[in-house]
């Protein structure tokens, strides 16, 4: 008997990454791609927490090219903004596409988030 491993018949889910990650003074500029579900976003807190701590107080997240936001995402997002406005700064969305302008707008958070 020869065993067939199973054959994967879905897309492959895009990789997601920080593609371009900018800073001048207090603002940091991160501009994400592919999907961001529970895994990526555990990444994305990692980044921002990162950010926060070196003293930015300003970020813009460009999401020009995320194709799938889950609620795990917004959770990091919310957690960041908190922190953000704590120190006296700002979190901003830029170019989202329109799942993620979906997600944003569903819990009533694209006035407060988004440029």
């Amino acid at each position: 008997m020869i065993f067939r491993g199973r054959r994967n018949t879905s897309k492959e889910k895009p990789e997601f990454s920080f593609i371009q990650d900018e800073r001048s003074g207090t603002t940091r500029r991160f501009t994400l791609k592919g999907q961001v579900g529970v895994n990526e976003s555990a990444i994305m807190e990692r980044k921002l927490d990162d950010a926060i701590e070196l003293g930015c107080t300003r970020v813009i997240i460009n999401m020009s090219l995320v194709s799938m936001f889950t609620s795990a995402g917004i959770r990091v997002i919310l957690a960041a903004h908190k922190k953000l406005k704590k120190a006296g700064g700002e979190l901003k969305i830029e170019n989202p596409g329109e799942n993620v302008r979906n997600v944003i707008g569903m819990v009533a958070l694209d006035e407060l988030l988004l440029m």
